[in-house]
């Protein structure tokens, strides 16, 4: 799934080059997670103003509301002048004065909604409750180790869960616990102020470290301009089961949280 480094990765593959344009078609394939919301000749004409970001939505604006995008399970952009006739697995694509945009979702798990705004309820229902931006100024310390004494989940499913920081998904959550030195089933009002600085730091560090190097490429991944992603190639725990830890040589280990895979080392992260 499509994490939010790969999903911020995605938005800067293609939001300035868009930005500007005209909408001049609109292709609806089959069915995705929601329906469109409105006739798809309704956005002809409409002009975009920019794209940006709210956990893994993607919010293309536009002259007159906006469309919401979610890359769901597989979901993966493309923008180019130019592309390949539309196979059975694009929904959704957008024809505008800059470009084809075109949505690649074998599973349908994603979405495209047009919108009035944020102030539309279906936008207020999904952007309201999730927890604050880790790349934003306003991801507070002090507000992140009041989240954590709140909770007793798992630390790592508190993360997954979006309420104290949006984002943080399954293979970035093993990478800053490791980081932190924090076992990932440990409770979450059981970290420290100490280890929830780390936390803290690490959170920010990784995400901009994987949005650098263009998210992780797992399966299928690519960036809107083709381009695949490379942080896997460097994650300490992440899909390394076995392997020796890149600090102690330990052999990394899995477990399921949640039904999720979970990688870490217990020399490394013994609490």
């Amino acid at each position: 799934m499509p994490e939010l480094p790969e999903v911020e990765v995605t938005r800067r593959s293609f939001a300035e080059q868009i930005s500007g344009a005209q909408i001049s078609s609109v292709f609806v394939g089959k069915p995705l997670r929601w329906p469109l919301g409105v006739v798809p000749d309704a956005l002809v004409g409409r002009t975009v103003l920019g794209v940006r970001r709210r956990g893994k939505y993607l919010l293309v604006d536009l002259d007159r509301g906006m469309l919401m995008l979610h890359l769901g399970m597989s979901g993966s952009l493309r923008f180019a002048d130019d592309l390949p006739p539309l196979g059975s697995h694009d929904h959704f694509q957008l024809g505008t004065t800059r470009g084809l945009l075109r949505l690649h979702d074998p599973r349908r798990f994603g979405a495209v909604l047009a919108l009035d705004g944020e102030h539309d309820p279906f936008a207020v229902k999904l952007l309201s409750k999730l927890g604050p931006e880790p790349l934003d100024e306003h991801f507070d310390l002090d507000d992140f180790k009041k989240g954590l004494k709140a909770s007793r989940l798992p630390i790592k499913q508190l993360l997954l869960s979006g309420k104290v920081v949006v984002g943080v998904g399954n293979i970035y959550a093993s990478e800053v616990l490791f980081l932190s030195g924090i076992r990932p089933t440990t409770p979450a009002n059981k970290v420290g102020p100490v280890r929830a600085l780390r936390l803290h730091t690490a959170i920010r560090e990784v995400l901009a470290r994987a949005v650098a190097t263009g998210g992780s490429t797992l399966r299928d991944f690519s960036a809107a301009d083709g381009n695949a992603g490379h942080f896997q190639l460097e994650a300490n725990v992440y899909g390394r089961e076995g392997q020796p830890c890149r600090v102690c040589c330990t052999p990394i280990r899995m477990l399921r949280q949640g039904q999720r895979s979970t990688f870490f080392c217990a020399h490394c992260q013994k609490a």
